[in-house]
């Protein structure tokens, strides 16, 4: 049995911020399905949102509904949008290092449903800068460990209050993880379960199943973001790679197989997904074609140095050619519901990141939000940990030593033995409920 004051599941941004905004006198225990920089985090090219002034916040508040049709949770978005200041100055102050324009001002670009510039970006790698950064700084607290390749099994609940967690560790052997304080799932999103997604293959959404199997509240499962640009591949077990939004932002247009523009290439991404889908269909297709040849070299270039090296291992050259896109699984809107500090509907347990749905993006999920949305609320999560800390819940109440006592008769280590059948049945579950969710909503 490891013990600890708080147990994070995920070493993206929202796991790693949330550690940084714990107290240090906490022991945090985080450990990663995979090694620590193979988080989704990593993955994000375009940017970041930020609230350039007040006079930007009625148009990036529309935008953020419009994008999500309506159905986002307002307050949520007001808080996300109101923090973003703060939070882009912390992530500064952590070592992030932005593109300025020339006189030292921090650069904006736009993506696809924005109606204005607002998005803060380095190179088309934003991600893994900040990430990058996060963890850095994560690796310099004494009060955090990491245990690396060491996935979450199940969580010990009993009576709706959780206790700890089921862990295989590096070398496939089962242990338990027990905690003072409180858990945060931080796991990932669902790409894992689609044929084409953007996403690393080890998510496959097991906050989600855990949270189905333990009846912990979900939230619009079924809303599921498909990116309209990837580089198209003929071999279907590749990671499909993102062609940014800022591309399409900065001018890049879409093109039919008579090389001819079919659409506008800044609407919301399930607009545009549908009219890609549409013209594939039309034209007999498996792609269409995206050409950068719209921007400037030196933009490309400066701004988009990863994908002409990708593109360019693939044996295309951007700079005389389009390149082919398809649309892939990319983003989860749904998720394990929570309130606006990152509660769950379980005591002692909270999520964020895409594991999470506080009802930020709605039905579709605005263009460099999610970067933004996951470093808000974990940093609430953070802060609702630390204020609990000095009150009582169901679990605190218990002294220490009764509440190990509950977590080890809670473990079974007989009913996670086979591995492979345990991780097909998490599976089967997210992929029923996402099934379900979309039955009922009649889609």
């Amino acid at each position: 049995m490891i013990e600890t004051d708080i147990f994070i599941v995920g070493t993206g941004c929202s796991g790693l911020y949330c550690a940084l905004n714990l107290p240090r006198d906490k022991q945090i225990l985080m450990i990663t399905k995979s090694d620590v920089e193979s988080s989704d985090s990593y993955l994000a090219q375009g940017g970041i949102c930020v609230l350039k002034d007040e006079s930007d916040y009625d148009s990036y508040f529309e935008d953020t509904l419009k994008a999500g049709h309506y159905e986002n949770n307002k307050e949520s978005v007001d808080i996300m949008i109101r923090t973003s200041q703060e939070v882009i100055a912390e992530l500064i102050g952590y070592g992030v290092d932005f593109e300025h324009t020339r006189n030292g001002e921090l650069a904006y670009t736009r993506e696809g449903g924005h109606s204005d510039k607002r998005i803060l970006f380095h190179e088309d790698e934003t991600g893994e800068e900040i990430t990058h950064n996060l963890l850095n700084r994560v690796k310099e607290l004494p009060n955090v460990t990491i245990m690396e390749r060491t996935a979450l099994v199940d969580i010990l609940e009993k009576d709706n209050t959780c206790y700890g967690g089921v862990i295989r560790k590096a070398d496939g052997q089962l242990d338990t993880v027990v905690f003072k304080d409180d858990m945060v799932l931080a796991c990932g999103g669902i790409g894992g379960l689609y044929k084409h997604s953007t996403n690393f293959r080890h998510l496959t959404g097991d906050g989600i199943a855990i949270a189905i199997k333990h009846g912990i509240k979900r939230q619009d499962i079924d809303y599921i973001q498909i990116h309209p640009t990837t580089l198209y591949s003929d071999k279907p077990q590749d990671r499909s790679f993102l062609i940014s939004e800022s591309v399409r932002g900065e001018g890049a247009v879409l093109l039919d197989k008579n090389m001819q523009r079919f659409t506008d290439e800044l609407v919301p991404r399930d607009v545009l997904t549908a009219a890609i889908r549409k013209q594939m269909k039309k034209d007999g297709t498996e792609f269409v074609w995206e050409d950068l040849r719209t921007i400037p070299r030196e933009e490309v270039e400066s701004h988009f140095p990863n994908i002409v090296e990708h593109c360019k291992s693939r044996g295309f050259d951007v700079f005389t050619e389009p390149i082919p896109v398809v649309p892939a699984q990319h983003y989860f809107m749904g998720g394990i519901q929570v309130d606006h500090n990152s509660a769950t509907s379980m005591d002692n347990l909270y999520a964020v990141g895409e594991t999470a749905c506080n009802g930020v993006h709605g039905v579709n999920r605005l263009a460099s939000n999610s970067l933004l949305e996951s470093l808000v609320f974990a940093k609430r999560a953070a802060h609702k940990i630390n204020a609990d800390a000095v009150g009582l819940n169901a679990t605190k109440e218990l002294p220490w030593e009764d509440r190990k006592k509950v977590a080890a008769e809670l473990f079974n280590p007989e009913n996670y033995e086979n591995q492979e059948q345990l991780e097909q049945e998490y599976r089967q579950l997210v992929l029923d409920e996402i099934d379900k969710f979309e039955k009922e909503r009649g889609m």
